[in-house]
């Protein structure tokens, strides 16, 4: 599955790819206007794979998409009572604020992270803290989503644990997010799960300014 676009000033790309035999993932993405200049990101692993997992990653996603302007915490509760008679699910949610700041909140071992262009290798801006849990099963109190700068250029990267995730010392951030997100998968996917990348480059301010 590759999925690319604009939204804002957000250039996009997901890729992903069920446990090799399998005819579904339990991996899921969301990419949504969150309203004004907002984008809603969301990377959804459902516990375990197969058709169970790929459940409880879509009644997340249908409630990520049914309520896109609440706040990540509130968003994390409402995808956490939907799927509470289901498998649960990894998530990590990404509000991509037209202010040159992220906001992101994540429950479980799906990662994120802000790269920069460095002078050898890309740089590691930022990496959210993950809280422990399982997100319809035991969601963990005092959820709290932190707040970080990103700058016009720096790339958001959202993987799920099908992806080894020692590659950025490997990336080339000036090429498009789809080839990022492509490369990633195919390199450094594994054989043994569902695994799926996303990838999201900030372009600059929608005003124009220069």
């Amino acid at each position: 599955m590759r999925e690319d676009g604009t939204l804002g000033t957000v250039e996009w790309a997901v890729a992903g790819r069920a446990l090799p035999g399998q005819r579904v993932s339990g991996d899921r993405s969301v990419v949504l206007d969150a309203g004004d200049g907002s984008v809603l990101f969301a990377v959804l692993d459902g516990l375990g794979h197969g058709a169970a997992a790929a459940d409880a990653a879509d009644r997340a996603a249908q409630v990520l998409a049914d309520n896109r302007a609440e706040p990540l915490d509130v968003l994390m509760v409402l995808c956490h009572r939907a799927m509470s008679d289901t498998r649960g699910a990894a998530v990590s949610l990404v509000l991509f604020g037209g202010e040159d700041q992220v906001h992101w909140l994540g429950v479980g071992n799906v990662e994120s992270r802000v790269l920069a262009i460095g002078p050898g290798k890309p740089e590691v801006r930022a990496t959210a803290l993950l809280t422990g849990g399982i997100v319809g099963y035991l969601l963990p109190p005092n959820l709290q989503a932190q707040t970080v700068a990103i700058r016009p250029g720096d790339v958001l990267l959202m993987s799920t644990d099908g992806i080894v995730n020692d590659f950025v010392d490997t990336l080339d951030l000036a090429r498009p997010t789809a080839d990022i997100a492509d490369d990633i998968l195919t390199c450094h996917g594994k054989d043994t799960d569902d695994a799926l990348v996303l990838a999201a480059r900030h372009r600059g301010p929608s005003t124009g300014t220069p």
